[in-house]
Parts: C-alpha cells; structure tokens; sequence
C-alpha cells in the first residue's frame, strides 16, 4: 500500500517549502519515526519525520525544489508498489504529466503531432500532446520544462532541450556530487561543476554554490551582481518592509551607566557557571531587568492583532540571533519568572538552537517583546524595527569606557546607550519614556534584580 509523503504546513504564513536535502533514498527502508528530508519553511529549517515505515518508493522532487505545501513529493510504500511517474497535485487528482489520452496508453504515439491541445487549466502548465509523450518518454515532470511556444507552451523541442541538458550535466557531474538543479544551471551557464567547490554535506554542491561561481564571470564582463532574495532573507525583507511601512515607529534612546552591573556580573559569573556550566553574560542581565520592567509597563508587553491591541499575561521576549544568511528571533516564555541562572541556560539553548537550524516553529512565535544586541560589536546606538505583531523593540549598544560627571566629579564609567523603537499606534511616548527610565535605573542599581 502507498503512503504519501506531503510537503507539510508548518505555520499559518508558510506557502511553499525548499527541499535542503534527503535522508533516504529511493528503493531504501524506512522506519516510522526516520528524518526523511530537511525543508526550508519561511523562516527556519526542519527536518521532517516518517509517518509510516516501508520503502522509499518515489521522490518527485530533488535538493533546491520549491513544493507548494500539502502536495504530494513522494511515496512510501511496499517492495514491488509502483508509484504514479507524475506527482498528483494538492487535491489528490494526477497532473498534466499523467493526462489520460492516446499517447498516455501508448496509441497513436506515432500521430502525435506538435497541434496545440486544449488549453490546460488555469495554473497547469501548457503543452503540446507531442510535449506531453516525450515527458513521458524520458520520465520528465512536465512543470519543470520551460515552453517556448506562445504564452509559454511546451513543445516537444523543448522537452528535448532539456533532457539534453541534464545528460550533459550529468556527465560533466560524474565525479563531483552535486544536485540536480546545481547540475541544470551549470550546463546552462557552460560551467564545468569541477571548479565549483561545494558548501553542502561531505561537500556537496548546491545550487548556490554554482550561482556564486558564476559571478566572478559576469563581473568581469562588466555585469552587475545579483543576489537574489529567496528563502529566509525573503521572507526578512517582506515583513521588515511591513513593519516598517505599516507601523510609525518612534525611537528614543538613553544612556545607561553599567559600571554597577559589570561588577555585579563579575561577583555572580563563578557563581551561575558552578550552577549552570555556562557563564552569565550582559544579556541574562539585560533580560532579567527588561522583564521586571515589562511587568510594570504592560502597554509596551503587547501585541497588535486584528486592529486591537492585545496586552499579555507574561513577557516572552524574543531574543535577535544572527544566522547564516539571516536573522531568527526565538522566544524565551515566562522570563519574568526566571533567575539569572535559568535565563542564562534558556538564552543560550535558544541561541544554540538558532545557530544549529535546530528550532521548531512554535520555537518563534508568541514574542511580547524583542532585543536587538548589538554590544559585541563597535555599535553605540541603532534604531531597531518592531519585529511584528509586537509593539516595541530594544536595541542595545556597545559598553564603552567613557568621562561621566559622577557627583560634581568627571570619572570613568562603563556607559551604554539603549535606543526603543515603539508602534505609535499603541504606545505614546510619555509611557514608552517612562519604561526605558526605569529599565535605565534598574540596570544603573542592579542589585534589587536579586531581590
């Protein structure tokens, strides 16, 4: 019996997946429970379990596809089961590609000419019955051929053109590992796949890794280069974009004197490290004072969902980590109720996660509040975007030695600047003043977080 294998849903914005790589192969055992394949949602990586044990029996889609969720991208089944050669669309009804006709049960495959068929349904790609034999002929998916024709009908020239591509790639890829799709845009650009070094697993070559090869080439005949926005550096720019255009940000910024915190840190890092084996860092601290604060000023622990404005039970401040590629902000839940130790051990397994693509969706959603660190590195202040639906932001600068007159007296304090970023909508700027006062003067006394 066959199983089949779906592109799956893992979140109520996710549309399409990217395929990263497969764990099984066709014709190899499975057992319930295996990872069958890693996908690129929108906005992490997953790797996606088995829900039935068998054989691999068919893949439909290989490494850099583009699925749209809940299609069907491959079967499990029995030793002997015969998968469809065409995957059936999300309905469950077969595609194009096994349109029943005289040529699909091999009569009239001689007569078959280059006449135009009957136009497809809307969303179906368009081919001649001549196009639609040869896909068969050479077991190639009718979707991944380009038409030429009018309004980009598929003719069999076509079909041929791109068999013929992929044998050529095929054999320029004989010794080097490569993807299919990585194979197709080398041949296409007449790049032999041996001087392309590879960036995926035992060092694979990926689609990318062909298109940064090309670019030295295309510079050099004096074209621009182009980075194209895909996967989760797409999805970054769309709701960036969104927050930026659809809420009014205002941003105000103060200077915190945290010459009390450093020390504080020093006198608890053995400490937290004997309890935790990890050592504190300013963003425990950072944390800790951020949710104390939160509790007090819950205009700013809030959301904006279907033009009303949501004020939340507990602060689950969303934690910015930058990633290959991008950026992923996972939620630590409840921090208003941790101690510097539990936050300490809840930040970096967050962070670890994030770095390793080892987050679940439910991992980044359900942020009150999110913080921008930018203190690693020589930032002093920045103005953050709201990363919706949440109505503040906090960005953090760096910790600088700096002159500060300290009683009538200029000493030498570690001063750093924190710039909040609200929806004006919700927030006017009295209260969102009131709330970095009082984050300023716990951090400036941060003793009474212990208390």
């Amino acid at each position: 019996m066959l199983n089949e294998v779906f592109m799956p849903k893992l979140g109520m914005t996710m549309e399409t997946g990217t395929i990263i790589r497969w764990f099984k192969q066709e014709g190899e055992a499975v057992r319930q429970g295996d990872t069958l394949l890693e996908v690129l949602t929108d906005k992490i990586n997953i790797e996606v379990e088995a829900y039935h044990s068998g054989i691999l029996v068919k893949r439909y889609y290989e490494e850099d596809a583009v699925v749209p969720v809940n299609h069907v991208i491959g079967y499990i089944g029995e030793a002997g089961d015969q998968a469809p050669a065409w995957p059936p669309d999300a309905s469950g009804a077969a595609s194009d590609g096994e349109a029943a006709g005289p040529a699909a049960s091999g009569q009239g495959a001689v007569e078959a000419s280059e006449e135009p068929a009957q136009a497809p349904a809307e969303g179906k790609p368009r081919a001649t019955p001549a196009a639609r034999k040869a896909t068969r002929d050479h077991g190639v998916a009718l979707q991944q051929v380009k038409g030429s024709g009018e309004k980009g009908r598929i003719h069999r020239a076509d079909v041929e053109g791109y068999v013929s591509a992929g044998a050529k790639a095929k054999e320029a890829a004989s010794t080097v590992r490569a993807t299919p799709l990585a194979q197709k845009v080398a041949a296409a650009n007449g790049l032999e796949l041996g001087q392309v070094e590879g960036s995926g697993e035992r060092g694979k070559i990926v689609r990318s890794d062909v298109e940064r090869a090309l670019q030295p080439a295309k510079v050099q005949a004096g074209e621009k280069r182009v980075i194209k926005l895909q996967g989760m550096r797409k999805i970054i720019a769309q709701r960036m974009s969104q927050s930026a255009y659809t809420a009014p940000h205002v941003t105000i910024t103060t200077t915190v004197d945290m010459t009390a915190a450093k020390a504080m840190r020093t006198e608890l890092l053995p400490i937290v490290e004997k309890q935790t084996g990890l050592r504190l860092s300013y963003t425990e601290i950072l944390l800790k004072a951020i949710s104390a604060c939160l509790v007090k000023h819950p205009n700013l622990n809030a959301r904006w969902e279907n033009e009303e404005v949501v004020l939340q039970d507990h602060t689950n401040i969303g934690l910015a980590v930058s990633v290959k590629d991008g950026l992923l902000v996972p939620v630590i839940f409840e921090a208003e109720r941790m101690g510097l130790a539990e936050l300490v051990r809840k930040s970096k397994e967050v962070a670890g996660k994030a770095r390793d693509n080892k987050l679940k969706p439910e991992d980044l959603s359900g942020g009150t509040f999110t913080v921008s660190n930018l203190g690693m590195y020589a930032v002093d202040s920045f103005t953050p975007i709201i990363n919706q639906p949440e109505v503040a932001i906090l960005g953090v600068g760096q910790i600088q030695d700096k002159p500060a007159v300290i009683g009538g007296q200029v000493l030498v304090r570690s001063m750093m600047t924190l710039s909040l970023s609200f929806d004006h909508r919700v927030v006017d700027g009295a209260p969102a003043a009131a709330f970095l006062t009082e984050l300023k003067t716990v951090l400036e006394q941060p003793y009474q977080l212990l208390v």
